[in-house]
């Protein structure tokens, strides 16, 4: 039989197999160690399992279960975004948290969380009574008992951050295949992994394929240590006015499945409530269930009463790929030469950066061994939130298209090109924002469709 062209020529230091936040955090961190990378994504586009619908809070970690690897992993992770996101271009929302009891069972583990907060390094955390919560935040609703301030909790861009780590490993060298799900693969010194696009062959694999990780073991290992359980959340998302209603995060006291319902702003300028925590055995749909969003609805008014009078402008929902146990799932294995990154869950933006400097160190403990670049790129991506000044603000710019998000017709063909080009609409929407905003694209829709046309994997209906 002839044999079959590579999907990607060459042999990779390390094939890293799912391009979520986790996927493209490892990927940037081995390029930037000097290695020559590889990643592996099934979708047509990046961010399309569970990164693509999160709450885009920088954690602390303060409530992460003390000395476990996600705690680990948070704190290191939020230090290193703290450390570079300026350098990318990336927006960091400096406004704090409040985790607030409603109940008096939950005022009373209080102390508790506060000194779970201290034991995970988190020592700035500031108790209130309810006097002193209402005058930081004079919109709550009725009930509160007491809470207290976690001054370094930010809000993020979700999407930005992972954009901005992989096409940090494009410039130093990575190189992404997508379209591509990995049916198999063989070890015989190196790993020669099987795609539905061609083989890929590579020293070290890391599976990082978030909601199907198990299904990726057992493809490759013939077994798995750990068994996703997806968890389902649902969001609502108010229109911008609604934003002024809260200047912190608001968080609940949270509990052993869930963080819980939080209310917050958004990078773009948006309020956001959410999300549920739904068990189910589906991996791919999380579809939105009306009974639930509007107890959530009811929810989100309870916590601040003056949403009753906003417009919802989106509802969404997204997956998580929780397992049997709470703690990350990171294994080497080390005779298979396989770094398999497990049960990620809500935490996984906030750890992502951590999370890939741990996989790093289980890569050389293996023998994995490159040298760094010596001056590395440092490749800005663009700004789309609203703390930012964007685009539509210089000259140049061809005009507005997306009136709702304020995106420019510069913007959307820019983020139609080069090594990270969008591939899909979905695509498109995480790296400028188009159609996001009040009207859902109504009335940018058909220009949106003319701006793509032939350029998209799964093109955009007609537009006569």
């Amino acid at each position: 039989m002839p044999a079959v062209s590579p999907a990607l020529p060459g042999t990779f230091d390390v094939v890293v197999i799912g391009a979520g936040v986790i996927g493209c955090a490892i990927a940037r961190r081995f390029a930037l160690e000097g290695a020559r990378v590889a990643v592996i994504e099934k979708a047509d586009d990046i961010l399309d399992g569970a990164s693509k619908a999160n709450s885009a809070i920088l954690h602390t970690g303060f409530d992460a279960p003390v000395g476990s690897l996600e705690q680990v992993c948070v704190a290191a992770g939020y230090a290193e975004y703290e450390e570079i996101h300026a350098k990318l271009n990336l927006p960091l929302i400096r406004c704090g948290a409040l985790v607030i009891a409603w109940t008096e069972a939950e005022a009373a583990l209080l102390p508790e969380l506060i000194a779970q907060a201290e034991a995970n390094g988190v020592a700035d955390v500031e108790p209130l009574t309810e006097a002193e919560t209402r005058r930081l935040e004079p919109g709550l609703g009725a009930g509160l008992q007491a809470a207290f301030r976690v001054p370094r909790e930010y809000l993020v861009d979700p999407w930005s951050a992972p954009l901005a780590y992989l096409a940090q490993a494009i410039a130093n060298g990575a190189e992404l295949l997508r379209g591509a799900e990995v049916t198999g693969g063989q070890l015989d010194g190196d790993w020669t992994l099987q795609t539905t696009r061609g083989p890929v062959t590579g020293r070290i694999v890391v599976n990082a394929a978030g909601l199907y990780g198990d299904v990726l073991d057992e493809r490759l290992l013939g077994k798995k240590d750990f068994a996703i359980r997806p968890r389902k959340g649902q969001f609502i998302v108010y229109d911008k006015p609604a934003a002024s209603l809260a200047s912190h995060i608001l968080l609940p006291v949270p509990n052993k499945v869930t963080k819980g319902i939080v209310v917050c702003r958004t990078a773009f300028g948006n309020l956001l409530v959410g999300p549920t925590a739904e068990e189910q055995d589906d991996r791919e749909t999380a579809a939105l269930v009306p009974e639930t969003l509007e107890a959530l609805r009811r929810r989100g008014e309870e916590i601040l009463p003056g949403l009753k009078a906003e417009e919802v402008t989106a509802l969404y929902a997204g997956l998580r790929p929780a397992t049997e146990t709470k703690d990350y799932r990171i294994t080497a294995h080390s005779a298979q030469r396989m770094i398999t990154v497990g049960g990620i869950r809500s935490t996984g933006l906030s750890s992502a950066l951590g999370t890939a400097r741990h996989v790093l160190r289980l890569a050389e403990a293996m023998g994995h061994a490159t040298q760094p670049p010596v001056d590395p790129v440092w490749p800005e991506v663009p700004a789309i939130s609203a703390f930012a000044r964007r685009d539509w603000q210089q000259p140049g710019n061809g005009g507005i298209v997306c009136h709702c998000e304020s995106v420019t017709r510069r913007e959307i063909l820019a983020a139609l090109d080069g090594p990270l080009k969008a591939q899909t609409l979905a695509g498109l929407k995480r790296r400028t924002r188009v159609t996001m905003g009040r009207c859902q694209g109504f009335y940018c829709s058909a220009e949106l469709a003319r701006l793509t046309e032939g350029r998209l994997a799964q093109p955009m209906l007609g537009h006569d």
